[in-house]
Order: structure tokens, then sequence, then C-alpha cells
């Protein structure tokens, strides 16, 4: 007799999707935090060792993974985008623009994915697309023109926030025909591993910025290591396992107004007024993106008749009428 899947409870990919939108939010927040205590590159390692440590527990836990040749390349080529670019670039772009603004910019990425896969992976390049991309960076010029009243350090915070959305989608597109034989988890650690690796050059200005750190400020690098990093990443495979991709991308839409929130709390600084505007405008860009074109309308019952005419198929005699269509209504998707 066999034994029947177990389903988990309905509530816990939710509470999985949850953890991980609060932690990635909180992320931001504490990048912005530890501005003053870490620069850039010894963050972004520190941050790195941490989280390699906790994703290795949890990976070697599911076996040794045995990536061949061309998947070591690609883990190889997003451990330094992704993992270390973009850490690079997004905490010293958080030095120059606060944490709700960066994470508006981040938001582009879905559209610059979008992009890449119909240059480099052959899917459709729609109207939709056309049309959010425009809407997107308008939105973004908005936000950079909001963060510079009168220099070009507010303008190369948004530059760089905007470099860190270019990577991960790069990096993201790069992974999609690795998950499809190896471990969301196993990908994880070897990236963020390799990530580690190729920040290792910071490791001194890591090392003497501990020792004039405050206990506070190390236990925040701790904690952007083993939360938004091993637990985030975990929490979001799980979910990923028992949703659909699209609708839990989507649910990445509310990482802005969470970490806005909690930059009012925890740091006192707010996004200025035309950077909302903007941000919104960048999101309902990237929704419209990602809109699926309207499949094609079935053909009504005449016209399918007269094709199967036109491509040699025996017309019907009168005495036997040709089959009704199906309805649609029993075969809608």
């Amino acid at each position: 007799m066999s034994e029947t899947k177990r389903t988990p409870p309905s509530w816990l990919p939710l509470a999985a999707v949850a953890t991980t939108l609060v932690f990635w939010a909180s992320a931001f927040v504490a990048i912005r935090y530890l501005g003053d205590a870490f620069s850039p590159g010894p963050l972004s390692l520190g941050r790195l060792v941490v989280g390699s440590v906790c994703l290795g527990a949890v990976a070697l836990a599911g076996g040794v993974p045995r990536p061949t040749g061309s998947q070591w390349l690609s883990i190889v080529v997003i451990g330094v985008l992704w993992f270390g670019v973009y850490n690079v670039a997004l905490n010293e772009g958080e030095q120059r623009v606060d944490a709700g603004t960066a994470a508006m910019l981040i938001q582009v990425s879905p559209i610059l994915i979008a992009v890449l896969a119909a240059v480099f992976l052959d899917e459709r390049f729609t109207r939709y697309l056309v049309i959010g991309l425009a809407l997107a960076f308008g939105g973004v010029a908005m936000i950079a023109f909001s963060t510079s009243p009168g220099g070009d350090r507010d303008l190369l915070g948004v530059a760089l926030c905007l470099l860190a959305a270019a990577v991960y989608a790069v990096s993201l597109v790069l992974q999609k025909p690795l998950v499809a034989s190896l471990t969301g988890v196993h990908v994880t650690w070897l990236a963020c591993s390799v990530g580690m690796i190729a920040c290792l050059p910071f490791a001194g200005s890591l090392w003497s910025e501990l020792g004039d750190a405050s206990t506070a400020s190390i236990w925040w690098l701790v904690y952007l290591g083993v939360f938004p990093t091993a637990i985030a990443f975990s929490t979001y495979a799980y979910a990923l396992r028992h949703m659909t991709a699209s609708n839990l991308g989507v649910t990445t839409y509310l990482v802005p107004p969470i970490t806005i929130v909690m930059g009012l709390v925890f740091l006192g600084e707010t996004p200025p007024t035309i950077a909302y505007v903007g941000g919104a405008v960048a999101l309902v860009g990237v929704a419209v993106a990602r809109r699926r074109p309207r499949a094609v309308a079935e053909e009504p019952f005449e016209t399918v008749a007269e094709t199967l005419v036109e491509e040699g198929a025996q017309r019907p005699s009168r005495n036997r009428p040709l089959q009704e269509p199906p309805d649609p209504e029993l075969t809608r998707p």
C-alpha cells in the first residue's frame, strides 16, 4: 500500500514568505545602520563569512553537491556578481541613499530579468515589457532627481543600487538552469562561498574595523549573515517548493514598504516625497512588464471547419455534422 504524500499546513509556506520578506527588508536597514562602523568591502566579507558557514551547515546536511564543469562556471559567475559585486555596490550605495530608496531601486531587477530573458533565453519581447520598461525607468529617474538636490553623491548612490539590481538580474538568469539539477540551498551556499572568496582582499580592513567596532555593530554584522542571508534564503527556497514562482515573485514587491517602515522606526529616516511617487511608478512598470499576453482566442467553429477543408480534410456530409466545440468554461486552465 503506497503512502500518501503529506502536504504541509497551508499557513507554513505563507509563514516562510513572511519571514523572508521581513529579513530581506531588515537587511537594507542593517546595512544603512552599519555604514559608519564598516566600509562596504569589509561589511560584504563579514556578512558572507557568517552566511557561508550557516548555509554550509544546512546544505551539507542534504549531501555533498557535485556540479559539472559548466555548472561550476555558472556558480563562480553568480558568486562573484550576486554575492560579491551586489553586496559591495549595495553597501556603498546605501551610504548615499536611504534604506527605503535603495529597496525601491533594487525592485527594478524583475524587469531587467525579463529583458535578459527576452535577449538570451528567446522569451517573447512583448509590448507589456516595452511599456513596463519605460515606466520603470521613468520611476527610477524620479527617484534619482528627488535624491540629488545639489550634488553627485546621491546620483552615484542611485547608480550603485541599479548596478546591484543589474548583477542580481544577470545572476538569476544564470541560476535558472542550475536549479533544474541542483538544490537551491546547494547553489546558494556554493555561490555565497565564491562571493566570500572574491571579497577576501578586504580581510585586512575587516579585521581592523572589527577591532574598532562596537559590540552592537558586530552583532548587527552577524545578524546580516545569519538572518537575511542564511535563514531568509532557506525560507525562500522552502516557499518556492510549495508556491508558484510567479506568485512568490510578486510578494517581493512588499519589501520596499516594509523597509520604509523599518527605516522610520529604527533609523528615523524616510525617502523624499517624490521618491515615493517614483518608486510607485517603477513598481507599476515592473507589474506591467510581468503581464503575460492574453492567449489567442478560440477560433469560431466555422473558421475551424474552413481550415480543415483548406488543409485537405474531407468536408463533413450534411447528415454528419461536425463535432461541437468544447465548452470554453470546461477547458479554461
